[in-house]
């Protein structure tokens, strides 16, 4: 029923997804303005892949009262943009994916492409919920590599799915021409 709804309403679920994605980036890069010293060059990114317990202790010790509040903002605000950026690759998939693969293609390789960015915000939510442990004080090695490992997969994942929706744009821009 659900996945009735989103095929039928796919262009206008995409979208309501892009717009509130883009305020959500607008909301994120705001606040990760806070977060860049010269120990946290690259802002949440950099504190994501830090590794090293050390550095990531640096990395909360460099920030003030008012960057600290701006990460926990992010941190928890992150739990909504990772369902929108999540929804809106999956939409961009499916779409791709109607237009590009043709029906004989497996069933389980389209599940998969959808899912994939899902698979990307799980792992997003193992590296935020290692962050919050770090950024509330608990600093264990394990928390930093956490972080790391989580964050190294959600990239990889993100990578290869916007690899994939470029790809076919690419393909539908040639399928367009050599039909008109």
């Amino acid at each position: 029923m659900f996945y009735q709804y989103v095929l039928k309403n796919k262009v206008k679920i995409t979208l309501i997804l892009f717009v509130l994605l883009v305020i959500s980036i607008a909301v994120m890069r705001y606040l990760d303005s806070f977060l860049t010293t010269e120990v946290v060059p690259n802002g949440i990114v950099s504190f994501e892949l830090a590794k090293e317990i050390s550095v990531s202790a640096a990395m909360i010790n460099s920030w003030d009262a008012q960057a600290k509040a701006a990460a926990g903002i992010s941190l928890g605000f992150d739990f909504l943009f990772m369902l929108l950026y999540a929804s809106f690759l999956a939409m961009l998939v499916l779409r791709v994916n109607e237009k590009i693969l043709s029906d004989s293609t497996s069933k389980s390789l389209k599940k998969v492409l959808i899912s994939a960015p899902f698979m990307a915000a799980f792992f997003d939510m193992i590296e935020n919920v290692a962050l919050i442990r770090l950024f509330l004080g608990d600093f264990h090695q394990i928390w930093s590599l956490t972080a790391f490992y989580a964050a190294t997969i959600k990239f990889t994942i993100l990578f290869i799915v916007i690899v994939y929706i470029l790809f076919g744009g690419v393909i539908l821009i040639f399928k367009r021409k050599n039909q008109g």
